[in-house]
């Protein structure tokens, strides 16, 4: 196996190392210092497993693996218990909490290698769908590039086939994720699910005016104007008092 380690602190880097050495089976192909490097390293080496730590600068663990398509096997390594809960749902062989003994990790490894030949590569497929909203911005790639939008900054959000358009003052940008993915995720009383094609930044809609029987359009203070279903109006009336 080929592994990665990720993780800000050259102590927690140096400890697993170490304690890596007596498993002869697993390699371990690079360390990175940060979840930038973390992406740039799983990318070119393709590990079948990696530790990852939380809380680091730029992006954190979680927000760097919504951004692999096909995350290998994860082992979270961090000092805060409270993301357990998260990082199960990421679907992690496990997870240690900083400082752990070589005991507790080799028990993290026997519980890797099981899950590894209960479920073959399908771990960390559904790499926590709410840290990012949650953390008030969205992540996206923009020409390989790496770009945080906060929440602040989207205007709207728009279908688009198994993608969606986030536009933004600066323009627009593609994630591939559902509408129904950011409907859940965003906060309710700021984005609204006005049409099955678009959800709105409220705060940014200066007129709604009836287009055909049954329908709107909703104005934007940047000019956009976007349809509103009939469904989508009674949302819209619910969360602005009209």
């Amino acid at each position: 196996m080929k592994a990665i380690i990720i993780d800000d602190e050259p102590l927690a880097r140096s400890i697993i190392k170490e304690y890596l050495q007596p498993y002869t089976g697993i390699v371990l192909a690079e360390e990175c210092n940060d979840g930038f490097e973390g992406l740039k390293a799983i990318q070119q080496q393709q590990p079948d497993l990696i530790f990852l730590d939380i809380q680091m600068p730029k992006i954190n663990g979680f927000e760097m693996l919504e951004l692999v398509d096909n995350p290998p096997l994860v082992i979270f390594t961090t000092a805060f218990e409270e993301y357990a809960i998260k990082a199960f749902d990421a679907h992690a062989a496990d997870y240690l909490l900083k400082p752990f003994s070589k005991e507790r990790f080799d028990k993290a490894i026997q519980k890797m290698l099981l899950q590894k030949n209960n479920m073959a590569q399908a771990v960390a497929a559904t790499a926590l769908q709410t840290i990012s909203q949650q953390s008030h911005r969205i992540v996206v790639k923009d020409n390989g590039k790496i770009k945080i939008i906060p929440l602040q900054q989207v205007q709207y959000i728009e279908a688009a086939d198994d993608y969606v358009k986030i536009f933004t003052p600066e323009g627009h940008f593609l994630k591939k994720k559902t509408m129904q993915y950011f409907e859940d995720s965003l906060p309710p009383q700021e984005f609204i699910r006005i049409h099955r094609s678009y959800i709105v930044n409220a705060q940014l809609i200066t007129r709604i005016t009836p287009y055909e029987k049954d329908s709107h359009i909703a104005l934007l203070t940047n000019g956009a104007q976007l349809p509103v279903s009939k469904a989508g109006y009674a949302k819209l009336k619910t969360v602005l008092g009209i």
